[in-house]
């Protein structure tokens, strides 16, 4: 196959034209058949006002062994795509794996195992995705929050109430994260996200996914159990025997996934008094949401010739200071919305979501600034992040009543209670109110934000603008411990495989169903590597 890279087009293109420069770029006649596939675009914007579209094609041509001998441009080479390959099962299991957690790692592992031969039973404490999307609406409208069915619990996991950003960082030599996007090809996502650089869903879509794959898993043996809790686990010699849900019945299995997502925090509590498993507390990062006009960014991303004609831009941001301090943009939502984002009655928590049309006016993302368990004093106490979250959780919901707590950065500065939005409004899901926001964050991080923002604006100018919208409080980044797993990725009790983002083991929809189906692989490979021990 023949890959020619940074092929640049203009915005306003057709798939015409760039068949053209493909038969250009290879000295093809219009007699000489070719088919091709997008690889890769992405938007450059560095040399504003022109601005590009910039391809990587695969192209296949019965010239291609002809075209290798002649072929002098760079940009052009010749490839095998890596294509991921299934984990093969040495048979059925005598007992299903248990799987805790319907986010994306959970799903993917269970998805992978069935690929192989292996269904499983897959426990999520909230509910399905139609009814949960029900409860989140209702406590946006009203208030009243249901512990198990919200943003954070339920069918899809926390992701599927965000911008649902398919991006990782995650290197990927095994084709896993194609093949994640194929698979949310194949359930509903639109074509475009296995190509386009910065891949996005929304969570509309994600919606419809989520449902796609229930029926296509449980048609196929894989146990669906909604409102269903991991209460406790038992092992015997160092192996687990049994999973008990809701405290109520036992299922009788010998390995069992930890997908828990970064939220259950009920169950880190239950793990810490394991004595055979181990966790501790790590680093994660708080602060605020803050949202801009969307026309501001676009056209200061794209420039204002083209910004119309582009999808809503994103951006990205780091600062770090020299007392080791790091502040960084997190959950970038073009054209989103503040979320409420709440799980637990009388603490508050913020998100940032997007649909997949990204069409509110306002841009949003969580600037937070990094802490450590050094930060919250956590000592010998693996769950020292997680009273350090609900700390602020609570004060959040305390300062607005239940409302998300909001002010303007210009009296966040100033420290005084902001009593009206500026040139524009918010856009938020659940209510909102206006209040003074200083004293929420410890001083040493309330400063570091504050030079943050500043910092910023010399790469966004008037990112530091008086009137941006900040919204309270960030503290759900991500997990504050880590449950340890070894090579075989279990942890220290034999058949309980701790993964995702609850684990501390991922950052994002992507890496948590990358993980997942690491877990997966694992499970099949510990699974062969045992029977052929006892034959």
């Amino acid at each position: 196959m023949i890959r020619i890279n940074q092929m640049k087009l203009p915005v306003c293109h057709t798939a015409a034209q760039l068949e053209q420069k493909i038969a250009r770029i290879l000295k093809l006649s219009d007699r000489q058949g070719f088919t091709y596939e997008i690889a890769k675009r992405s938007i450059d914007a560095r040399k504003k006002p022109e601005v590009y579209y910039v391809y990587t094609v695969d192209v296949t041509t019965k010239r291609e062994t002809e075209l290798k001998k002649i072929s002098k441009d760079k940009n052009v080479s010749f490839v095998s795509p890596k294509r991921y390959l299934m984990p093969q099962s040495a048979g059925m299991f005598a007992k299903k794996p248990v799987i805790v957690g319907m986010g994306p790692c959970g799903l993917f592992c269970a998805y992978t195992l069935l690929s192989a031969g292996i269904p499983s039973v897959l426990l999520e404490r909230g509910r399905p995705v139609e009814e949960r999307s029900l409860d989140v609406e209702r406590f946006w409208e009203s208030g009243t929050l249901s512990p198990s069915s919200n943003v954070q619990f339920g069918e899809g996991g926390a992701g599927t109430f965000s911008d649902g950003k398919l991006n990782t960082l995650v290197k990927d030599a095994c084709g896993r994260s194609r093949f994640v996007l194929e698979t949310f090809v194949k359930f509903g996502a639109p074509d475009q996200i296995r190509y386009e650089a910065k891949p996005h869903i929304g969570t509309d879509i994600l919606m419809t996914i989520m449902r796609n794959m229930r029926q296509y898993m449980s048609e196929r043996g894989v146990e669906y159990r909604f409102q269903c809790c991991m209460t406790d686990y038992r092992s015997e010699g160092g192996k687990l025997t049994g999973v008990e849900v809701n405290h109520e019945e036992w299922i009788d299995t010998d390995c069992m996934v930890l997908a828990i997502g970064h939220s259950a925090r009920d169950t880190f509590r239950l793990l810490k008094q394991k004595e055979d498993l181990t966790m501790a507390a790590k680093s994660f990062a708080v602060g605020f949401r803050v949202e801009h006009p969307q026309r501001e960014i676009s056209i200061g991303q794209y420039g204002d010739r083209y910004w119309r004609k582009l999808p809503p831009a994103a951006y990205k941001l780091t600062a770090n200071f020299p007392d080791g301090r790091g502040v960084y943009s997190f959950c970038m939502c073009p054209g989103g919305y503040v979320v409420n984002a709440s799980s637990v009655p009388g603490y508050l928590a913020v998100n940032g979501m997007s649909y997949s049309a990204r069409g509110s006016a306002n841009a949003n993302s969580a600037i937070i600034v990094t802490v450590t368990p050094e930060d919250f004093n956590a000592g010998d106490d693996t769950l020292g992040g997680v009273l350090f979250q609900e700390r602020l959780e609570q004060a959040a919901f305390a300062l607005g009543g239940g409302k998300i707590p909001q002010q303007l950065f210009g009296d966040y500065c100033a420290n005084i209670p902001s009593v009206r939005y500026g040139s524009f409004e918010s856009c938020h899901k659940g209510a909102a109110c206006l209040c003074n926001l200083r004293g929420l964050l410890p001083e040493p991080l309330e400063e570091t934000f504050i030079r943050a923002m500043k910092e910023f604006s010399h790469y966004m100018p008037n990112y530091d603008r008086k009137d941006a919208i900040l919204s309270a409080i960030e503290t759900r980044t991500s997990s504050p411990v880590r449950i340890e797993r070894g090579e075989r990725f279990m942890a220290k009790v034999c058949g309980v495989y701790p993964g995702g983002e609850g684990a501390g083991y991922a950052g994002g929809i992507m890496s948590a169903a990358m993980d997942g189906m690491k877990i997966a692989e694992a499970i099949v490979a510990n699974s062969v590597e045992e029977n052929y021990i006892r034959s």
